[in-house]
């Protein structure tokens, strides 16, 4: 019994201390923004961090989506080395970073999907100084669900104390609004139509303009001007998942592949798809979904859109279970001879057959997921040689 006491007494000595020395590594550190959301946090955050860069601020920043990053002061990317499964107690580390380093500003993504896990980041650990919820997606329902209404609610979890939310959710935005006077914090609702086509057109991938105001709104409580804030993001380095378009050139065919393995709920690929006008061209578009067995749900709320919102030549399955969603996509009424099932197969068998089927202008769209399959197929169209 007495051995027990001693080891009670010893993690909470041990707690305490780490609380303590958290705190002050915090405080060495002014600016805090968190940025959280259904999508394009991981853009969101990039973007943040580039701006305030350019405006003469020392900035780390940390990505957690489809490949965890630590964006380093000087702009220097290195990867999160995890030992098992990620724990919002990485975050503390990345605090230590920031003060080893001399930064002014953190940029981290919110890695938590549990709302009592998300109130305890930004609660607990963060203290946001700015507040970033980038929108409201029907994701992670299972989790944060599973109501529209429940999603926000979670995502709310985050707004900060005291402090400034920044947001270009608008459906939810007098919600999230009230939860913030209701903390002391000031509201900034992100305003799309004051970023132009000119504005997004000097990106080297495809940005939107809700992540673009989102961005340069938080660059601004951050004290850093639009336009300083706007040419640093101009340079930014885009995140893996970002819909960085690759293009091809073979026997006669120009072949583009878009990656959109990120943005796997039903409402952002739709608004996407809309985005680089398929919905008028189907003749031009494949569909290559990439399923995986621990995310079929995820896949099962993307089927009502093919053949419908999302409608191609070709709907193209690699991964797993591909055979399951053959059948889901026949009872959505997509037809056979449009359904491709290359469950299983290499990354280099993938890309062959997308080469025999494309036309002589074809746009390729990865959607579902990216882990898997998905990945193995960007690595491996990464190590071509054929791409400009």
């Amino acid at each position: 019994m007495r051995l027990i006491l001693i080891l009670f007494l010893l993690l909470t000595a041990l707690g305490a201390w780490e609380t303590l020395r958290h705190r002050r590594h915090r405080r060495r550190v002014p600016i805090r923004i968190h940025v959280n959301g259904s999508r394009g946090k991981s853009s969101v955050t990039r973007l943040i961090a580039a701006g305030l860069r350019a405006g003469g601020v020392r900035t780390l920043a940390k990505t957690t989506g489809s490949a965890a990053r630590i964006i380093h002061t000087d702009g220097r990317e290195t990867p999160v080395h995890r030992r098992g499964s990620p724990n919002i107690r990485e975050q503390l580390g990345i605090f230590r970073q920031a003060t080893r380093e001399g930064a002014e500003a953190i940029v981290l993504e919110c890695m938590a999907v549990r709302p009592d896990l998300q109130r305890v980041c930004e609660h607990q650990i963060v203290t946001a100084t700015v507040g970033v919820i980038t929108n409201v997606r029907p994701d992670h329902l299972e989790v944060m669900g599973p109501r529209l209404d429940d999603v926000a609610e979670s995502l709310s979890g985050t707004v900060p104390r005291r402090a400034h939310l920044v947001t270009a959710e608008r459906r939810f935005a007098p919600f999230l609004e009230r939860k913030a006077r209701r903390l002391g914090s000031g509201f900034t609702l992100a305003d799309p139509g004051s970023v132009s086509r000119e504005d997004l057109a000097s990106f080297q991938y495809v940005e939107f303009a809700d992540n673009l105001s989102l961005a340069l709104a938080a660059c601004e409580r951050a004290g850093v001007s639009r336009e300083r804030a706007l040419a640093g993001m101009w340079h930014v380095a885009p995140d893996v998942g970002a819909l960085v378009p690759r293009r091809y050139e073979i026997a006669g065919k120009r072949l583009e592949f878009i990656n959109l393995f990120a943005a796997n709920d039903p409402e952002s690929t739709a608004l996407v798809w809309e985005h680089l006008g398929l919905r008028k061209q189907p003749e031009r578009a494949i569909a290559l979904i990439n399923i995986r067995a621990d995310r079929m749900r995820r896949s099962k709320d993307l089927a009502p859109l093919f053949g419908r919102q999302v409608d191609a030549a070709w709907y193209m399955l690699i991964g797993e279970q591909t055979k399951v969603f053959a059948e889901i996509l026949r009872r959505e009424r997509v037809p056979r001879d449009k359904i491709v099932n290359l469950g299983g197969a290499s990354a280099e068998a993938v890309w062959r057959t997308l080469v025999e089927l494309a036309g002589d202008d074809t746009v390729v769209v990865g959607l579902g997921n990216i882990g898997g399959a998905g990945m193995a197929l960007l690595e491996f169209m990464d190590r071509r040689q054929d791409a400009p």
